[in-house]
């Protein structure tokens, strides 16, 4: 929960979300992680990681791979949120590589969506 609120609580994290308004800690309680963790139990492969860093321990952020909210059959989002200091990393990269290979192999999936935020 502290992760979650740390992460959003950073305007330049969120700047890409909504324009940088940080997400209140109620909203990520009683909102947000309920509906991150509701993904494990309605779509079988699918949800939501985190992104630790591996040599440290720390927090990074998260990823999802989710069927997205009115989706066809067969679509799936691919999206993540990660600190500033994972910037430039090759985090990204490397997640979104494992998620796309975990689609096309464990979940079958072949329709891939693409959104970013404007």
């Amino acid at each position: 929960m502290d992760h979650l609120f740390d992460l959003d609580s950073d305007p330049e994290v969120m700047r890409f979300i909504n324009g940088g308004t940080p997400t209140p800690r109620d909203v990520i309680e009683h909102d947000l992680l309920p509906r991150f963790l509701s993904y494990y139990e309605r779509f079988a492969g699918y949800g939501f990681w985190a992104a630790i860093d591996k040599a440290t321990g720390e927090f990074l952020g998260w990823f999802h791979f989710r069927p997205p909210e009115g989706a066809s059959p067969g679509e799936v989002e691919l999206g993540y949120r990660l600190r500033q200091a994972a910037w430039g990393q090759g985090y990204g990269t490397e997640a979104s590589r494992a998620l796309i290979r975990k689609g096309f192999t464990e979940c079958r999936q072949l329709r891939p969506l693409r959104h970013h935020p404007p």
